[in-house]
């Protein structure tokens, strides 16, 4: 295929999907042969970095200090005057774009600076149930405008096609799903020491261990999480808890573990390394995934890769990976009594996690590798070019005959 010069955008590197999700993007087109920029604005924060990884993986990589995270106004035009500038230096084929903030700049200084194919990725609607009405409606139309200055939107799931079409964001036939994809060698069940790990949680064979990863963080569902333990925990003393991941609330999450007497029973793993991730995971018999907001479950998928079965509520992406009763169980949003029964019935019946667990593994080891993400995307700006070429034909063509006829 053509080399294209390949812009992505994206607003911070921290630990976290959207951001593996474009590390592995970049790294995979450069692999390819194309000529790929990353830009990024600070990476500040307790959740961790990945700019380590971005600096070492043989592409551009570019930190624009005017592309913070914080809506601030003054900074935000300045951002959007860099980002003008910069694609005029690179005169990119493609920019895509990442992100909320970094997807509304990117696109408005894309089309700004005559960038011949924009194309943007929702890793997680930008407008969602966890926000005020007034910032949900604001957001929406920020997301309007900016969908007609891009040529193409990648979902992570199907669900974010159907809640953005149904928002007015832009028509179904300009969306298409590329399933974020995973490092699914890190996520072989073979290749990890289950037993020594959770030795080293203090825990044996006689316990069940429901692990959760995340960041530590209020929209991640830990206020519902925690009293779903309780009541787990209070009906089969076998229950052992792992929370792998660290943010601004830990604190706050640790005072109410204690206050509801199951600090002694979970274990705080902190921020690991994202290639720790999978052997920690290995150590789970079962995923409790509480998260209010999603777009794919990334943490759902790795589980079942490692063929440890998943709880979750039944919004947005996660139907996609947990399929119920055949590769874990869905929950109704916030019905915390529910959430607990499904996590209990798991727990009492080995033989029915390790049939979700082997089926969860078959489901997600092709759907959501890396390398077929690439490939989809990769295929996706071809066409796109494509299509953009046609176009441009037929005008010239056009033009000619209408002057052949005067």
């Amino acid at each position: 295929m053509p080399r294209m010069r390949i812009t992505h955008v994206i607003t911070r590197l921290i630990v976290g999907g959207a951001q593996e999700n474009t590390l592995l993007t970049c790294e995979g087109l450069h692999a390819r042969g194309h000529e790929v920029t990353l830009v990024t604005g600070p990476t500040t924060g307790p959740e961790g970095r990945l700019v380590e990884r971005a600096r070492g993986g043989g592409y551009r990589f570019i930190e624009l200090p005017s592309l913070v995270r914080a809506v601030r106004p003054w900074t935000d035009w300045r951002a959007l005057a860099d980002l003008k500038r910069l694609y005029r230096e690179l005169a990119p084929d493609i920019v895509h774009t990442h992100s909320s903030k970094a997807g509304i700049l990117g696109r408005a200084a894309a089309a700004a600076a005559g960038v011949p194919i924009v194309v943007h990725t929702i890793h997680g609607m930008s407008f969602n149930r966890t926000q005020p009405w007034v910032v949900r409606r604001a957001y929406a139309a920020l997301e309007r405008f900016a969908a007609r200055r891009s040529h193409a939107i990648v979902t992570v799931a199907d669900a974010m096609i159907e809640q953005s079409v149904a928002a007015g964001v832009c028509s179904r036939e300009k969306m298409r799903t590329v399933y974020s994809g995973m490092e699914t060698e890190w996520f072989d069940p073979r290749r990890h020491d289950r037993a020594a790990v959770r030795r080293g949680w203090g825990f044996d064979d006689g316990h069940v261990v429901v692990g959760t990863v995340a960041r530590l963080f209020r929209r991640k569902g830990y206020e519902q999480l925690i009293p779903i333990m309780e009541q787990a925990a209070r009906q089969d003393q076998r229950l052992r808890f792992v929370w792998v991941g660290d943010g601004a609330q830990r604190g706050d999450y640790e005072r109410e573990l204690e206050r509801r007497g199951l600090r002694e029973k979970t274990v705080l793993t902190g921020l690991v390394r994202p290639e720790q991730v999978a052997g920690l995971m290995a150590g789970f018999d079962v995923l409790a995934h509480t998260s209010q907001w999603e777009g794919l479950p990334r943490a759902v998928v790795q589980a079942l890769l490692l063929e440890v079965p998943a709880v979750a509520f039944d919004i947005d992406g996660a139907p996609e990976a947990v399929l119920d009763g055949r590769t874990g169980r869905l929950v109704r949003l916030n019905d915390l009594p529910g959430f607990a029964a499904a996590l209990l019935e798991l727990a009492r019946d080995p033989a029915a996690r390790q049939r979700l667990g082997a089926a969860g593994r078959a489901l997600c080891v092709e759907r959501f590798d890396h390398r077929r993400m690439v490939a989809a995307l990769d295929d996706l700006y071809q066409a796109l070019r494509e299509s953009k070429r046609a176009a441009a034909v037929g005008r010239d063509a056009s033009v000619g005959g209408g002057s052949q006829r005067t």
